[in-house]
């Protein structure tokens, strides 16, 4: 899934975005990760069934509404953590009847910038 939108700049189109926020599952994870959860927090807090998280997540992913982060686990292992990566989301319509989007992205921290990098890194090895 990772966060191959938000961090390669590229922006969702209108449509991904409205399917996103269209769905209440996808509104409730939404709602959930003001603070990074994991998946299992995530199954608790919004009582999804795991194999519709995973799918809503892919969902709200695409959209550039949800960012993954990966941590190493000091028992060992990655720990996977998903977190809203917006502060809000605009749709417009133009003069010419066109719709469009803007989200406003939270401003990171260095520390997440890096940790964000490294977990891409992880990705490529």
């Amino acid at each position: 899934m990772g966060d191959s939108h938000a961090s390669s700049g590229d922006e969702p189109t209108c449509q991904e975005v409205l399917d996103a926020l269209d769905d209440p599952d996808c509104r409730a994870i939404l709602r959930e990760t003001i603070e990074p959860m994991t998946a299992n927090e995530l199954i608790d807090a919004c009582e999804i069934p795991k194999s519709t998280l995973y799918r809503k997540l892919e969902l709200l992913s695409t959209a550039s509404l949800l960012r993954e982060q990966e941590t190493v686990n000091p028992d060992g292992g990655r720990v996977t953590r998903y977190e809203r990566s917006f502060e809000d989301v605009t749709i417009s319509l133009d003069d010419a009847g066109e719709f469009s989007v803007q989200i406003e992205r939270v401003a990171q921290t260095t520390d997440k910038r890096l940790a964000d990098i490294w977990s891409m890194m992880g990705e490529e090895l």
